[in-house]
C-alpha cells in the first residue's frame, strides 16, 4: 500500500495521501484507514471527487449507515445528509461546538464530510479531540465526574432550526437519550468528555444550578484551542471524524458565498 498519513497536531488529524477513495478499497486498505482514523480521530483527503453512491460505499467502510433523524436524504439516497449554504441561506449547519447526533441512543461512530465546492477563503471547520479534554482535567474533577450522566435531546435544536427554515414539525418526535458525561473508548480504554453544547440538556445527578456551571465550563473547556486543529478546504476534500471523542465547528464567515457538498454518517454503539 501506499498509503501516507501526515499527522496535523500533537493531539488529533492526520493528511491522508496515496489513496483514491472513488475506487473500491483493498481489505488492507480500509483496515489501514480504519486503523488511522482511530489513532487521529480526523482523517483529511484532497482531490477526492465523490458522489452519492460512492461516499455510501466509502461509509460502509467504517460500518452500518446512519439516517439523520431530522433531514433524511434525497431520494434514494436516505443517507446522504445535503450540506448547502449560499446567499439565500437563514443559517448553516454546525454553527455550533457538537458531536453528531448525540441524543440518539446509540450516537454516529463515524461522520464523512465531502465538499465539492467551497468559497474564495473562510468556510473552515474546526475539531476539537475530546481524548485531549478530558486528560487536561484535574484528577479531583474526574473523580467527580466519574458515575454522572446526561440528557442529550434532539428535539430544542431541531425544532429551532426548522422554525428559522420554516419547517413544519408539529407532532414530530426526535431522540433523547442519557449518556455517561465521561466516555470510554472500548477498544483502548481512553476516556473523553462526552457532553456538547447543541444536545445536551443538563447532568441527571445534581441540582439545576450546578448542572448549568458544570455544563458551562465543561463546554468551554472541551473545544480550549490547544485540542483544536482547524480544516481549510479545498474543492472535492473529504474529512472523516470519529464522532464519538470528537466535537466540532463550521465556521460561516462567507456570506453570501457557496459552500457546498454532503456528509453521510456510521452508526455507533451506546456509550459506557
Amino acid at each position: 500500500m501506499a498509503i501516507r498519513l501526515s499527522p496535523i497536531s500533537p493531539h488529533l488529524g492526520a493528511e491522508v495521501d496515496g489513496i483514491d477513495l472513488s475506487l473500491p478499497l483493498a481489505n488492507l486498505e480500509a483496515v489501514a484507514l480504519q486503523e488511522a482514523l482511530v489513532a487521529h480521530q480526523v482523517l483529511v483527503f484532497r482531490n477526492q471527487p465523490l458522489d452519492y453512491e460512492g461516499a455510501r460505499t466509502l461509509g460502509r467502510v467504517f460500518g452500518e449507515l446512519h439516517i439523520h433523524p431530522n433531514t433524511p436524504g434525497p431520494e434514494g439516497y436516505p443517507e446522504i445528509l445535503p450540506i448547502h449554504a449560499d446567499a439565500t441561506s437563514r443559517r448553516v449547519a454546525g454553527e455550533r461546538w457538537h458531536s453528531d447526533v448525540s441524543c440518539d441512543p446509540n450516537p454516529p461512530f463515524a461522520s464523512i464530510l465531502y465538499l465539492h465546492t467551497v468559497p474564495p477563503v473562510g468556510g473552515d471547520t474546526l475539531f476539537a479531540s475530546q481524548y485531549a479534554a478530558y486528560d487536561a482535567l484535574s484528577s479531583r474533577l474526574k473523580t467527580f465526574l466519574e458515575g454522572l450522566t446526561a440528557l442529550h435531546d434532539g428535539g430544542p435544536t431541531y425544532r429551532a432550526t426548522n422554525a428559522k427554515l420554516g419547517i413544519p414539525d408539529t407532532g414530530k418526535t426526535y431522540p433523547s437519550a442519557i449518556h455517561p458525561v465521561i466516555r470510554t473508548n472500548p477498544a483502548n480504554g481512553r476516556r473523553a468528555l462526552f457532553v456538547n453544547e447543541v444536545f445536551t440538556q443538563g447532568i441527571n445527578e445534581l441540582p439545576e444550578a450546578e448542572s448549568e456551571a458544570l455544563l458551562a465550563f465543561l463546554f468551554r473547556h472541551a473545544t480550549r484551542p490547544d485540542f483544536q486543529i482547524r480544516l481549510r478546504w479545498q474543492p472535492h476534500s473529504v474529512a472523516i471524524w470519529d464522532n464519538r471523542f470528537v466535537q466540532h465547528l463550521a465556521i460561516w464567515d462567507y456570506f453570501p458565498q457557496v459552500r457546498s457538498g454532503f456528509r453521510v454518517t456510521v452508526r455507533g454503539d451506546r456509550p459506557i
